[in-house]
Formats: C-alpha cells, structure tokens, sequence
C-alpha cells in the first residue's frame, strides 16, 4: 500500500505491518483514505482529531445556515395603517436577510366573530409583500389565531450579504 505521512509527505509503497509500526512508532493511527486505488493509499495521523475536525466543521455549517430559521411577526385584527407599514418593513428585512417569516393574527375575545378583518389585513399584507416572497404554507387555524409562512423569492448566493446588513 501506498503511505502518506502526518504531515502530508509521501513515504513510498510499504508492506502492511511495515505501515503500522511506523504508525506506532509515531504513536499515531494507520487509516486507509483511499481503499480503491491501486495501491490502496493510507495515511498516518491522529484519527481522533481527525474526527473532532470533522465534526467541528459539520457543526459550523449547520450554524451558518438560515434554511431553519423562521422569524415572527405577530398581528392583530383592529392594528392600525402605519403599524402595519412597520410590521410590513420589519418583515422585508427578515426576508432580505433570508429568513422564512410567519404572520400570525391574534384574535382576542369577540373578534373571532368578524375574521373577514384579519383575512383583509393579511391580504394586505402579501399586496404589500408583492414579488418579494412566496407563500409557503397558505392560512391556517390555531384556536385563535391565524397563520400565514412566506418565504424569500431568491435565494442568496453563498458568501453575499444580504441587502440589510449592508445598509
């Protein structure tokens, strides 16, 4: 089999055995990287720092990521003009940001009795949205309250800022 050493230098084509005493004898581990090659490659390191690496890498990704996040905006039924211009502004950067964002109108007491308001307010809402996001899950009914999940129309490429974090 072919070896590699720790540091990435070849140590040419050895016998089995020969490969894992030099292994022992730098008190590191004999992995084999590529079974299918001809000769089989194997490398001497430290196979559990390897795997630390690994993970470590796999779980700054996961942070990095905004697939998962879903930001809030919560409305209610008798909201006035500008307060929902604000609300409605507030959810454009969540969705410039690349965040999925849920509208959810809270109705308190007898308002459930007149949910034509709060259908109207959140059509106004999405008028107000326009090409920016596509609903990704329609009204839906929680008790007292009404949902809607929109999502960003284009994704951001990866390694761009987004519009509001450069402003």
């Amino acid at each position: 089999m072919r070896v590699i050493g720790p540091e990435g230098d070849q140590l040419g084509i050895m016998l089995v055995e020969q490969a894992r005493m030099k292994a022992a004898e730098l008190e590191l581990d004999l992995v084999e990287v590529a079974p299918k090659a001809v000769p089989p490659v194997c490398k001497i390191m430290d196979f559990g720092k390897h795997l630390y690496q690994e993970q470590k890498k796999t779980h700054g990704a996961r942070k990095k990521s905004h697939a998962g996040e879903l930001k809030e905006v919560r409305l209610k039924p008798r909201i006035g003009k500008h307060d929902l211009e604000i609300k409605v502004t507030r959810a454009k950067e969540f969705l410039g940001e690349g965040h999925r964002v849920q509208f959810t109108m809270m109705y308190k007491g007898r308002e459930i009795t007149h949910q034509e308001i709060g259908e109207h307010v959140m059509q106004d809402v999405l008028a107000q949205l326009g090409e920016l996001c596509k609903v990704e899950r329609g009204p839906f009914r929680e008790g007292k309250r009404v949902g809607l999940v929109v999502a960003p129309k284009v994704k951001l490429p990866e390694g761009s800022k987004p519009k509001a974090a450069e402003a």
